[in-house]
């Protein structure tokens, strides 16, 4: 059975840093492309940062050049690296995985709460 494990999520002051990881476990064959997602009440879940197998990374435009997405493939763990973070930034943070197991398929944490304070 495929997990996907979040932790590093918190209260922060508006200017600080947190790491999020994502650790997957189970008998997976590949990591085709792993993305962190955020939710803020009332809003809809929007996709923030996205790494593919080959490396190629992608971000909104919102968190352009304060958030790093990276991957550790012999731990099959994505990290997401946070920095000068915005009380806007307080959502829950969700890490999905585009993995190939007996089929190819979409896989979801359970979140990880990130809240800034001003």
């Amino acid at each position: 059975q495929v997990q996907l494990v979040e932790s590093g999520g918190g209260l922060v002051q508006a200017g600080g840093s947190l790491r999020l990881s994502c650790a997957v476990s189970g008998s997976i064959f590949s990591i085709n492309a792993m993305h962190w997602y955020r939710q803020a009440p009332g809003k809809q879940r929007e996709l923030v940062a996205t790494i593919t197998s080959g490396g190629s990374t992608n971000y909104v435009d919102s968190v352009k050049g304060r958030f790093t997405i990276s991957i550790d493939n012999a731990k099959n763990t994505v990290y997401l690296q946070m920095n000068s973070l915005k009380p806007e930034d307080t959502a829950v943070y969700y890490c999905n995985g585009d993995l190939s197991v007996t089929y190819r398929g979409s896989y979801w944490g359970q979140g990880t709460q990130v809240t800034v304070s001003s």
